[in-house]
């Protein structure tokens, strides 16, 4: 193994040192010091991600259980970016002073997830696949729970950790069916044993079950709100942005890789989940005052549609659903960016407590309703293109039926995003929130939200690359 085959694993070699490096500060750092803890860490880990965008052939390590290639390097980035904006955005509640002395807790956390995405996202066989999954789910239960003195946010961490056991229980089922029928755990060995035999049928609604856990999928959504709802506002934008993107990400491999040689078993199970999970997301998200819960049933719709672009099959369907989730990583993380700026100034987590936010807030109030617009698929903002690129997926397939019922989604989202709106902009309050301004770091996530959420659906030159990398996947 010379120098080359070790940058393969680049993205998962500089997570683990900035982790221990942030871990050995933090030991060495006290008092009212802990607060440059954030900087410092910020800054570190930025270095890490700009060394991840630097290119690397192509290639495979131990045998085939980690790969690595131009798809699955795009992705780390991206969630990198993620993650990186979801660090900016947290400063305002690092710095409380119940928060003090887990600054470092924090990050460390964060990144210890962010790892076991990166070891999923490369995955060559179910073993990998499975080790980074637990990697990424444990340290989540940590971060939900974040707030210990608060119940709500301990009984969100025991909700996470006991249901998230039971569906990689169901999920770790489900591959031991695969491997029996296949003899083998490796995707390649797989997809080349795999048929529609009834040990196969039953391994697959396991998997698929599992792993609708982890994407907040209809009917394996119930503790998304809950979950949610507890955490702390920043720990629920990573939930719903980058959780949620690894898992589509990896779930769109597998079933383009592992299970070609069946599509038509799995089309009609997706067909019926991308279904019932826009359909029910909206209708839930309708009744909503709950910024968070609002937010859950949201990101719950916005999962349905990205399996209508995974109906696509082939490298269209593998770009529109990566195109999809780097927009949905900016205009998510916006929207979140400006709750939990609110948050952190005023303590409110309504959608009625920010009635009249225009008046005294009108920035912060703008860069929520273009994020919120983007969520609608409004144009021209970047939202519309990325649920257009879905559509036209799924349409290469025939499947035409399935895009009227997303459009009428579609609209009935539109109508509960417009409520947020219209709090905002319309309705009356003779004591909105106070004027408050937010920290440089946070202001600094909320600009490069905008720019993304304008730039990427108007830089054609990103749907292209993203289409020639998925292109050498098929």
């Amino acid at each position: 193994m010379d120098f080359r085959y070790i940058l393969l694993m680049r993205h998962e070699i500089l997570l683990l040192v900035v982790a221990l490096i942030i871990l050995m500060v933090d030991l060495f750092t006290s008092g009212e010091k802990k607060t440059y803890l954030i900087k410092f860490s910020l800054v570190l880990f930025a270095l890490s991600m700009l060394i991840g965008f630097l290119p690397v052939k192509p290639g495979v390590l131990f045998g085939g259980a980690f790969q690595g290639n131009a798809l699955t390097d795009l992705f780390k980035d991206i969630l990198n970016m993620a993650v990186l904006i979801v660090f900016l955005q947290s400063d305002g509640y690092l710095k409380k002073a119940e928060n003090a002395e887990k600054i470092g807790e924090f990050f460390v956390l964060i990144i210890l997830t962010l790892l076991g995405m990166d070891f999923m996202v490369s995955s060559g066989d179910f073993l990998t696949f499975f080790v980074g999954l637990e990697t990424a789910s444990i340290p989540i239960a940590g971060l939900v729970a974040f707030d210990r003195y608060k119940s709500r946010s301990a009984e969100a961490g025991v909700k996470l950790i006991l249901l998230s056991a039971i569906s990689s229980g169901v999920l770790l089922f489900g591959i031991s069916l695969i491997y029996g029928a296949t003899g083998s755990i490796y995707f390649s060995d797989v997809a080349k044993n795999i048929t529609a035999s009834p040990l196969i049928i039953l391994g697959f609604i396991f998997f698929v079950s599992g792993m609708g856990f982890k994407i907040s999928l209809v009917p394996f959504h119930l503790w998304t709100a809950d979950v949610y709802e507890g955490a702390p506002m920043n720990v629920t934008a990573y939930l719903s942005v980058v959780s949620k993107g690894a898992a589509a990400f990896i779930l769109t491999i597998i079933l383009y890789k592992v299970f070609k040689n069946v599509t038509e078993l799995w089309e009609t199970a997706l067909y019926a989940l991308a279904v019932l999970t826009m359909t029910v997301g909206n209708l839930f998200a309708l009744r909503q005052d709950n910024i968070k819960r609002f937010m859950a049933f949201s990101s719950i719709a916005q999962a349905g549609f990205i399996l209508v672009g995974i109906m696509g099959t082939g490298s269209l369907g593998m770009t529109s659903v990566v195109y999809f989730i780097l927009i949905y990583v900016f205009t998510n993380l916006g929207a979140f960016g400006v709750a939990s700026a609110i948050s952190n100034a005023s303590g409110v987590e309504t959608i009625s407590g920010y009635n009249g936010l225009y008046s005294t807030n009108p920035k912060l109030s703008l860069v929520m309703m273009l994020a919120l617009f983007s969520l609608a698929g409004i144009p021209p903002i970047a939202g519309f293109f990325g649920k257009f690129f879905l559509f036209t997926s799924a349409g290469s397939k025939g499947y035409f039926i399935l895009i009227l019922i997303a459009v009428l989604n579609a609209t009935v989202s539109l109508y509960y995003y417009l409520m947020v709106v219209k709090a905002m902009f319309i309705n009356k309050n003779n004591h909105p929130i106070p004027y408050f301004r937010s920290s440089n770091f946070m202001r600094l996530s909320l600009l490069l939200c905008v720019v993304g959420m304008f730039f990427i659906g108007f830089a054609g030159d990103i749907f292209e690359y993203i289409m020639s990398v998925s292109h050498l996947l098929f």
